[in-house]
């Protein structure tokens, strides 16, 4: 027989402690809510450490940025530590860990490391409850307000709320990959990416290299002689389908010492190189987008469009990698402008207490692959907490939560509106 324990009810739980959670969680509790935060794996920072997704892309106009609040309250913190490339804007990893575990605790967030998400305990269209896992037991967890901070959505789907995947014409998503780091380079003898790109290219003729990536996607980090990696491309996969990422995480490897062995063998700055570590899993663009208040499309982005109720800025261009092979699609915003994502794309339909702070906002295909990278991800994620907080105390519904209210909190907080 499985028991339930259930826990003292919450103003708010965050489920998913990436990027977009982890913000979340710290902006709840800031604004007084008694706040959880639930993570499957032992650390925080989703993509930026189980994923290893590195640098943080750009959000920037003329070296000015244009998110603010927790994000640059992070990137001080990895500065202080020696962590942080202004220039590259790379961070390392593991301090990257560390600083958000000190963050929280300073926040007074409780802290749920090690659990899985289960179900909602759904009436009337309103979560009740979540259901969680972890070695203790199986848990129902009690909560006014509800953040989805999972990137695939998971929480907003069991509570009913509708979404879409991938792209209209036949529902694939962007390709997944396994980004790696390569320790023992020498970066006195680095090609240049030109000449690393056509000896790829050539590679990819003979058949020595099977990737399906144009090229060789590749940054500096923070410590000398270590390269980071972004260039395994694994197509035609489902990350809310465990069999696809399972045959993606084999597949992942496969490409890594394929691209790694052939590095070696071709240039001289790789001859001593070696992999330092790969990501805990496979990085994931694109799943689930759950549909909002209101929908992002391809026209806010590329006319840089305002609203009325903005969350957050970007000017991350539309950035799609082929779901079947090579090729990527990059369409920019008006150069020296920016995008804003309003509140709508947050609040969910059919569901009553629950917001999005994660990757899988409201945003159609084209949308989605612009608002994506972490620095915007951590804005929303912010945004997310900061409403759900007001939410709770003032025992709204986050679709009936006044935008002055939230906009002066978030700017209190070092939001950029």
């Amino acid at each position: 027989m499985i028991l339930l324990n259930t826990l003292p009810k919450y103003d708010v739980v965050v489920i998913g402690g990436g990027t977009g959670g982890f913000a979340a969680a710290i902006a709840a509790a800031r604004s007084g809510a008694k706040t959880l935060l639930v993570e499957r794996y032992g650390f925080l920072g989703g993509m930026a450490t189980a994923g290893l997704v590195n640098p943080f892309m750009s959000f920037h106009i003329k070296g000015v940025p244009i998110i603010g609040g927790i994000l640059q309250e992070l990137i001080e913190r990895l500065k202080d530590m020696n962590a942080y490339d202004e220039k590259n804007r790379s961070f390392d990893p593991e301090v990257m860990k560390y600083v958000m575990d000190s963050m929280i605790v300073e926040a007074s967030v409780d802290l749920l490391l090690h659990t899985t998400f289960i179900d909602s305990v759904v009436h009337k269209n309103t979560i009740k409850g979540v259901i969680l896992h972890n070695k203790s037991g199986i848990y129902v967890v009690p909560a006014e307000i509800f953040v989805d901070g999972t990137g695939d959505g998971d929480v907003a789907v069991s509570a009913g709320a509708p979404y879409e995947k991938g792209r209209k014409e036949d529902g694939l998503m962007q390709p997944m990959t396994l980004n790696f780091d390569l320790a023992g380079v020498d970066e006195e003898k680095m090609p240049s990416r030109e000449e690393i790109n056509r000896a790829y290219k050539e590679a990819k003729e003979r058949g020595e290299i099977t990737c399906p990536r144009e090229d060789v996607l590749w940054f500096y980090t923070v410590r000398r002689g270590i390269i980071h990696f972004n260039t395994t491309r694994i197509v035609m996969v489902d990350g809310t389908k465990v069999e696809d990422l399972t045959r993606a995480e084999i597949e992942g490897r496969r490409q890594m010492f394929e691209i790694v062995n052939w590095l070696k063998r071709t240039f001289r700055a790789f001859k001593n190189a070696y992999i330092i570590r790969s990501g805990v899993q496979i990085g994931v663009r694109e799943t689930r987008r759950i549909i909002g208040e209101y929908v992002l499309t391809a026209e806010d982005i590329l006319k840089a469009r305002k609203f009325p109720d903005p969350i957050c800025r970007g000017n991350y261009p539309i950035d799609i990698h082929n779901p079947r092979g090579e090729g990527t699609i990059l369409k920019f915003p008006p150069p020296g402008d920016y995008y804003e994502i309003p509140y709508g794309c947050i609040v969910p339909l059919k569901v009553n207490n629950l917001l999005i702070g994660s990757r899988c906002i409201s945003a159609t295909h084209e949308a989605y692959s612009a608002i994506r990278i972490m620095p915007i991800v951590m804005a929303i994620g912010q945004a997310a907490g900061t409403a759900a907080a007001l939410c709770a105390k003032l025992n709204i519904r986050p679709r009936d939560l006044e935008y002055e209210i939230l906009r002066d909190h978030l700017k209190d907080q070092g939001a950029i509106l």
